[in-house]
């Protein structure tokens, strides 16, 4: 199964994937974005997230 995932380092803190996905990423107290539920996935539209990324930060993994 795929699981999405937030590169740190790349992240800027942007929150596009917040507004897209709300019930999947978060913007933590770094400022950056941090998934905090990858099973909402289902229920939302990841790949629209990860595809508006603008630092490409928002990857699928293993």
């Amino acid at each position: 199964m795929k699981n999405i995932t937030v590169d740190q380092a790349g992240c800027i803190g942007c929150g596009l994937c917040v507004s897209t996905c709300p019930d999947v990423f978060e913007l933590g107290e770094d400022g950056k974005s941090h998934v905090k539920d990858a099973s909402k996935c289902s229920e939302c539209n990841c790949q629209q997230a990860l595809d508006n990324c603008p630092s490409k930060a928002i990857s699928w993994g293993e």
